[in-house]
């Protein structure tokens, strides 16, 4: 069978060149040579047809959207089916981000993944309940081996829900490379959204590098577009001197019920040679994050409007670039009239062009505004030391050589135990996280393990004390400062009280907080043995659903709620079933 499946993919990958190049002008420029399947899966729902939430590689905070969201009527409760023949190779429970999710490795080097699951199939359900009750946790990860839940292509594993970190009803769905874990672009595997509408752009901005690093002070300037139906133009020549970069705002949409979805791919060409190509067709997990540094950072912290760059940061990690001529950069320095043309692809190849013209050299260099500070080059470890405080930033950190700034401010009203440290400012996008160290002041001994470090809005960075300093490692810049926390979660009973019978409920509702550190830990004790709790963090709802280990008659309830700084809650109530 396997052997079989691979002398196809040549098949396959030849019909989808060709569905391609009949689709659009552009679109075999610029989708894989690679060979994928285009009949081996089915589709994850029954739902015709088929409608996205989000599409694959679309902009997030943060990160790019690793697979497409089937809309599912705003509803749950949709039969999801495995979309080939395969095994269940990870089971994986979550109080927030997929929630509940399967992974189906297939025979053909593929994984599907399927998330924000409302429940699992009977024998699904029953060996995730059993490892929770093994493991005593509601959270788990697991990885059973080939043997234990083979399924078939159309079985139903699930059905459709909103768990986790979910804005409404729908199925997330992933297929992934087995042996690397990329994400890859699902419509690649004949996953088939209808679509024949075209991107739309919204807005060109032109950038003056003139040589410098891309930073919040970069100038940039908004040049007025027309057009609509795929063809887009300037409105007038711009005349630009001196290094320049380009960017676009666009989204897509497809037949139907479509929301505002992302593009697949951006090419710009100058004077008919191409010198920039995005093109999302797979991507590692590790370096989404870098979608910070695809876009205008500072412009979405401002606005949360995504302006995607045509220029490359020579640290950005990402692997979607190609056809780069000096990362995107241009030089309009030869007094030359020069044609400028995007062309941008959704993943049904619908391509939508904005041409204009630029006149180079027709007026001065606008210089780049940059502040006072210390050079840290973007590929190196960098170190940053005080008086009072410790900055070490990881090879890897940077996006581009960092203009750094520190000012030390006076210390916060309430409960701080330091001063106040600005390292840098929130406008620089980080890729990973950096070491921070700050002195502690006047921190009583028996509070070192309750302190931490939160940032100028009372966000906790988490931390601990260490030989005078709480150390942390924040995943982005902004203003620091010492804090404990001394304060228990909170819980609220939704439906139980004291007494009360629950012979006719199915399940006991409570709702968590916690006031600065977050909740570590949740468990409950039914008669004294440990009892599931589920948990769904956008709701702080907790709850658990009886089953036949609980019995008619009277019955006692312990809930202990612990947080990150070991702050203990406990809740007891004696209840009848």
């Amino acid at each position: 069978m396997q052997k079989k499946t691979s002398s196809n993919f040549k098949y396959y990958a030849y019909i989808f060149c060709f569905w391609l190049s009949a689709t659009s002008t552009y679109a075999q420029q610029i989708f894989s040579a690679n060979k994928y399947p285009l009949t081996y899966f089915r589709q994850p729902l029954d739902i015709s047809p088929p409608a996205l939430a989000g599409s694959f590689g679309e902009i997030r905070g943060n990160h790019f959207h690793s697979g497409i969201d089937f809309r599912t009527n705003q509803r749950e409760g949709y039969p999801v089916y495995a979309v080939a023949d395969g095994y269940i190779s990870r089971l994986r429970v979550q109080n927030s981000g997929f929630g509940q999710a399967l992974y189906i490795n297939h025979p053909n080097g593929f994984t599907s993944v399927y998330g924000h699951l409302q429940r699992f199939s009977p024998k699904i359900a029953t060996i995730v309940k059993n490892l929770e009750y093994e493991k005593k946790s509601f959270e788990i990860d697991e990885f059973p081996n080939e043997t234990l839940i083979p399924v078939r292509k159309g079985e139903v594993i699930a059905w459709s829900g909103n768990r986790g970190s979910s804005g409404g009803p729908h199925l997330h769905f992933e297929i992934r490379d087995t042996k690397t874990e990329e994400t890859i672009n699902p419509q690649f595997f004949g996953i088939d959204i209808p679509d024949n509408i075209p991107p739309v752009i919204y807005s060109l901005y032109a950038y003056r590098l003139n040589g410098k690093t891309f930073n919040e002070s970069t100038p940039k300037q908004a040049i007025a577009i027309s057009g609509s139906g795929g063809n887009y133009k300037a409105t007038a020549p711009i005349s630009l001197t001196g290094e320049v970069g380009f960017g676009v705002v666009t989204t897509d949409r497809h037949n139907g019920l479509s929301g505002t979805n992302g593009v697949y791919s951006i090419q710009l060409e100058l004077d008919g040679k191409m010198v920039y190509t995005s093109a999302l067709e797979r991507f590692a997990f590790e370096d989404s994050k870098a979608i910070n540094s695809h876009i205008d950072y500072p412009t979405y912290l401002n606005t949360k409007r995504s302006i995607q760059k045509s220029f490359v940061e020579p640290g950005n990690p990402l692997s979607i670039y190609s056809n780069l001529v000096n990362n995107g950069r241009i030089n309009f320095n030869d007094g030359e009239i020069h044609q400028l043309r995007y062309i941008i692809t959704d993943s049904k190849g619908n391509a939508s062009t904005l041409s204009f013209s630029v006149h180079a050299g027709s007026a001065p260099v606008v210089a780049t505004v940059i502040p006072s500070g210390i050079i840290y080059p973007y590929n190196k470890v960098n170190e940053f030391n005080s008086e009072d405080i410790k900055v070490v930033f990881p090879n890897g950190t940077l996006y581009s050589d960092l203009n750094f700034t520190y000012k030390k401010l006076p210390k916060p009203q309430g409960n701080a135990y330091s001063t106040l440290h600005q390292i840098h400012n929130r406008y620089t996008p980080l890729h990973i996280g950096f070491d921070l160290w700050i002195s502690a002041d006047n921190l009583p001994e028996e509070l070192r393990s309750k302190a931490l470090i939160v940032n100028s809005n009372g966000s906790s960075q988490g931390g601990s004390f260490d030989n005078g300093y709480v150390k942390a490692t924040p995943k982005n810049f902004g203003s620091f400062y010492i804090s404990v926390d001394t304060v228990a979660p909170r819980i609220i009973p939704v439906n139980i009280s004291a007494g009360k019978s629950m012979a006719s409920l199915s399940k006991i509702f409570f709702r968590l907080s916690d006031n600065l550190s977050g909740i570590k830990s949740f468990n409950g004790y039914i008669d004294g043995k440990w009892a599931l709790m589920e948990f769904d963090t956008k709701t702080a709802t907790l709850w658990h659903s009886f089953d036949e280990r609980t019995s008619t008659g009277k019955h006692t309830l312990e809930l202990v709620v612990i947080d990150m700084k070991e702050n203990t809650r406990k809740y007891t109530v004696s209840f009848y079933k």
